[in-house]
């Protein structure tokens, strides 16, 4: 029965552990859960930290480097959006007294944690440092997107690997297939192959999702997962009973503006936008609608406090800056130490407004200084709307949180599937905590590795022919 419980144990899928134990030599400062998070990380080696806004996931990630530099004396490269790089550098690394240096090019970089931000990557070659984190690590979840291409590609021989983030698949679970490739675990395809059946076209999904998790490997795609990655919304889920990880109310406001639309030929009435073309043609001819609209909340709900205006076209940024003077924008097409500048100044309050777009600024800032905001635009990446909300609403935060979100009344279609997604996420993060949550004790907590059982209780029948 031994040899046959070992055959079982050996047909599992699990990512193996190519780290080190780091002993005692972790910082003090990381909290119970964060320790034994990053302990689980440095002994996978290759590993994902998928953890809510707030939880400390740059001090983890900078303990995690720390310690992969000691322990190979070697360098550690980490990648994360711009902002994020020069928050990490000036704020976040000093608190915790870690040396972090910004470089644009691997011949500029300095000390053994260098950082860097993401569209730096042809100037850094990854298989010369010791280890890579990925801040932010999202940004690789289109698995046709160049950035993952390239970042997998680039970072394939590197031994230790990390990657961060607090949404990693937010709209499937097939998504995380991006992030173990990187990690070097499995590729997407075979992850796809042995864990998932496709629907095809006879059994298309009206929501456009086209691979399901097959039944009876339920079980073993999370035992998979719960072998490189760990999933915590809160310390609660690992069973910590640690305190003062209470989010404030957060209030959404839902602002619909009229529009002057002529009907299409032959209807009585302007219809709802429904395509993809219709809705972009319905927010262009919005926009001084919606940016009068959000003027009107700003004067009528503190115009001297702090605010974040969210856009996602020029045209939205050119007609609110004219409305609401004392906002200061920030492009794409601005000098990156501009942005830097800027993005960090306003989580110190200066300046007292913001004005810039998800695509810029949405992701890994932390600004839970700021209690109001608003979306200008709204699109139909529930994504982009999660992670711009994380930005004030998150742990560390004790006042309420308000939005807008200010949308014509032809756009209904897009509150309606970001509503969906919203709750398709849910579901998806509850049971992604609650199939692993008993895993997760075993391995981080209690410093085990994942085993499995064989207790058989059917008694084996020969065939009569056998007997």
């Amino acid at each position: 029965m031994g040899d046959y419980s070992e055959f079982l144990a050996r047909k599992h899928v699990l990512a193996p552990a190519v780290g080190f134990d780091p002993g005692d030599s972790l910082p003090s400062h990381l909290k119970p859960f964060q320790r034994d998070i990053v302990r689980w990380g440095l002994r996978r080696g290759r590993a994902a930290f998928f953890e809510g806004t707030g939880l400390g996931k740059t001090t983890q990630q900078l303990a995690w480097a720390r310690a992969v530099a000691d322990h190979t004396q070697g360098r550690v490269l980490v990648f994360a959006p711009l902002g994020v790089a020069m928050q990490t550098v000036n704020d976040e690394a000093p608190k915790w007294g870690y040396d972090v240096s910004y470089a644009e090019n691997e011949k500029s970089a300095k000390g053994d944690i260098v950082i860097t931000n993401y569209e730096r990557l042809g100037q850094f070659d990854p298989t010369d440092f010791a280890g890579v984190v990925l801040d932010e690590a999202g940004i690789i979840k289109d698995s046709s997107g160049k950035t993952r291409i390239e970042m997998t590609d680039a970072c394939r021989d590197v031994l230790y690997k990390l990657s961060c983030s607090a949404t990693p698949a937010p709209n499937d679970w097939t998504e995380l297939g991006t992030q173990s490739e990187f990690l070097g675990v499995m590729n997407e395809k075979e992850m796809l192959a042995m864990f998932f059946v496709h629907e095809g076209s006879v059994r298309a999904d009206p929501n456009g999702e086209e691979w399901r998790l097959k039944r009876h490997a339920e079980t073993d795609f999370w035992r998979w997962v719960s072998s490189w990655a760990v999933v915590i919304n809160n310390p609660n889920d690992l069973g910590y009973d640690e305190p003062g990880y209470n989010l404030p109310p957060l209030h959404l406001h839902q602002v619909t503006v009229k529009v002057d639309t002529a009907p299409a030929a032959g209807a009585l009435f302007a219809m709802q936008a429904n395509t993809l073309q219709d809705r972009i043609g319905a927010r262009r001819d919005s926009v001084q609608a919606r940016a009068e609209a959000a003027a009107k909340v700003i004067a009528e709900n503190g115009p001297d406090e702090q605010w974040a205006v969210w856009c996602n076209l020029n045209a939205e940024a050119d007609a609110i800056r004219k409305l609401v003077p004392g906002l200061v924008e920030v492009r794409g097409s601005d000098a990156p130490e501009w942005k830097s500048e800027k993005l960090l100044g306003f989580s110190h309050g200066n300046p007292r407004m913001i004005l810039t777009k998800p695509k810029i600024a949405s992701r890994g800032m932390n600004w839970f200084n700021c209690g109001k905001f608003i979306c200008l635009g709204l699109n139909d990446s529930f994504e982009q709307l999660y992670q711009l909300i994380r930005r004030f609403w998150r742990f560390g935060r004790v006042d309420d949180v308000h939005g807008w979100l200010i949308a014509s009344e032809l756009e209904g279609a897009v509150v309606a599937n970001l509503r969906r997604k919203e709750a398709k996420y849910d579901r998806m993060s509850a049971a992604m905590i609650s199939h692993m949550k008993d895993l997760y004790s075993a391995q981080i907590r209690g410093g085990r590795q994942v085993t499995s059982e064989y207790n058989p209780t059917i008694k084996m029948e020969l065939p009569t022919w056998m007997m």
